[in-house]
């Protein structure tokens, strides 16, 4: 008896995933619309609010902008 338990769980489990994977949304996270290549293992977002997937609450300033620019770099600009 366990073992036919064991078995349908395990094709529920199955199903389930399947499911998942075939709707799951091809959206990325935090790319806007057009933003990011599939084939690129970085996933590097272009600078500015206008690539963010979501708006800005408020407008950005030049530290905004010349942070999000630099980063990932180790060094943080000079107009902070």
């Amino acid at each position: 008896m366990a073992l036919l338990k064991m078995a349908a769980l395990g094709a529920l489990g199955y199903a389930g995933y399947k499911y998942f994977e075939k709707h799951k949304g091809g959206h990325r996270a935090a790319f806007a619309d057009g933003q990011g290549a599939d084939d690129n293992f970085a996933q590097v977002r272009d600078a500015g609010p206008k690539a963010m997937a979501d708006k800005p609450v408020r407008d950005w300033s030049k530290a905004d902008e010349a942070s999000d620019e630099s980063f990932p770099a180790s060094d943080p600009p000079s107009t902070y």
